[in-house]
């Protein structure tokens, strides 16, 4: 089984930065893609930057120039650095990451539990 924590969420004013983490951990024994995603009230989940299996980077349009993903891959995390938050951020952040387990070498698909970011006008 495997297990995403995500951490660094919170409230922040506009302009302002966040640093987000998710650690993966359990039965991983290979990450193919890893991100992030954000679901703000009434909205469905968006995509807001990942790491492909193919080994890009994908960024929603709206948080171009403003975040950044990173990656240590020793320690199966990723992070995203958010700059010049803006209200419109408000979500709560999901992590989602896609491999496969130990052992059997069975595929996964798991996401965290989630973080909230509030950024106030």
């Amino acid at each position: 089984q495997v297990q995403l924590v995500e951490s660094g969420g919170g409230l922040v004013q506009a302009g302002g930065s966040l640093r987000l983490s998710c650690a993966a951990s359990g039965t991983v024994f290979s990450i193919n893609a890893m991100g992030w995603y954000r679901q703000a009230p009434g909205k469905q989940r968006e995509l807001v930057a990942a790491f492909t299996s193919g080994g890009s980077t994908n960024y929603a349009d709206s948080v171009k120039g403003r975040f950044t993903i990173s990656r240590d891959n020793n320690k199966n995390t990723v992070y995203l650095q958010m700059n010049s938050l803006k209200p419109g951020d408000t979500a709560d952040y999901y992590c989602n990451a896609e491999g496969y387990t130990t052992g059997a070498r069975i595929p996964f698909s798991s996401w965290g539990q989630g973080t909230q970011v509030t950024v106030s006008s």
